[in-house]
């Protein structure tokens, strides 16, 4: 009988422990998954718009979200492609908070009467690497060759003024280049197959994409024909008054971008590897790989400090547009950018 008394305490005693554990055990996940929400509730909400599909002038911040950066200056950083409006839109209207752009193409949002809250932060590229690339052997090696020859035009007044000026700068004449309506989406094969003779590229993905697959090709940079088209673009924008209400966050998110942009510098391949795999339908592992190898020499280049917007460079490319009267109101030094949220 004492035996049997003493079984009864000694299950009843471990009923009661177990129970105790469970609830102990109940109030610590409670504790856990308060905590995780409180954390997840602390971060800043920062959603980043790209200007079209990513590439490889992207890579920093997929670098950046892949290795914590974000997360560890106190940001949910959601990166999204833009639908059927552009990023500056977007931005403009603070349903992104930073995006993709470039100083030409933003004017309008920084200027005139359709101006908005956007002001670009940060250069992904230290310079314009852009051109003009056709078929080697065709003569098109400078900008007079591109006499009796083909363009794919998308009849941007910035746009032909830039060809008119680099042409004639070179002694041509541009009413003998033949414009024609864009519809390339493949360069290399728009080039094969004949249907232009020149296109404008950002060499960083196009000209590389010509290299890959073995198209021997000839090719000017704007800003080897004149330096004032050595104008920022790439840029990253945000929106301004999102911006001057969350300075701390802003520089936050900058300081982070520069870790996966840096990064990028020092190792192309792992980053190009990072790059791949959030975005798989970059389904040309070579072309994103060679790509990288070219564009991280191109981050920083000369600087020091990435993202830095020189002044003299970005007012020299506006005052341009202002002596061609290219853009319907005068364009004050200055507009449309600030260096206050860089790290150093």
């Amino acid at each position: 009988m004492k035996k049997r008394i003493l079984s009864i305490l000694l299950a009843a005693a471990l009923v009661i422990a177990v129970a105790a554990g469970c609830a102990a055990k109940n109030e610590s996940s409670k504790d856990d998954a308060k905590s995780t929400s409180d954390s997840a509730a602390a971060k800043t909400k920062v959603t980043f718009v790209l200007d079209w599909a990513p590439n490889t002038n992207h890579t920093g911040l997929y670098v950046a979200q892949e290795k914590g950066y974000f997360e560890e200056a106190g940001l949910d950083v959601e990166i999204i492609q833009p639908g059927e409006d552009t990023a500056e839109m977007m931005v403009g209207t603070n349903r992104a908070q930073f995006g993709i752009s470039f100083q030409d193409s933003m004017l309008p949002t920084v200027a005139g009467d359709s101006k908005m809250p956007v002001t670009a932060v940060a250069a992904v590229v230290q310079h314009n690497t852009s051109g003009i690339i056709s078929l080697k052997g065709k003569g098109m090696d400078t900008p007079k060759g591109m006499e009796g020859h083909k363009y794919a035009t998308w009849d941007l007044p910035i746009e032909k003024a830039t060809l008119k000026q680099v042409v004639e700068d070179d002694g041509g004449d541009f009413s003998k280049v033949e414009l024609i309506p864009s519809t390339v989406t493949d360069e290399v094969s728009a080039l094969q197959a004949g249907q232009v003779d020149a296109i404008w590229i950002f060499y960083g993905w196009a000209g590389v994409a010509a290299e890959v697959a073995g198209l021997e090709t000839d090719y000017f940079a704007f800003k080897d024909i004149n330096p004032v088209f050595d104008y920022y673009t790439p840029v990253i924008i945000g929106n301004t008054d999102w911006l001057s209400a969350n300075p701390d966050a802003a520089k936050a998110f900058l300081a982070a971008a520069k870790k996966g942009y840096e990064f990028a510098v020092d190792n192309p391949d792992d980053a190009a590897d990072i790059l791949l795999k959030a975005v798989p339908e970059l389904d040309n592992g070579e072309l994103v790989k060679e790509s990288q190898r070219w564009l991280s020499k191109e981050y920083k280049a000369e600087v020091s400090r990435w993202g830095y917007i020189d002044p003299a460079r970005w007012n020299g490319f506006y005052q341009w547009i202002n002596d061609n009267g290219l853009f319907d109101v005068t364009i004050p030094d200055n507009t449309g950018f600030t260096n206050e949220y860089l790290p150093e």
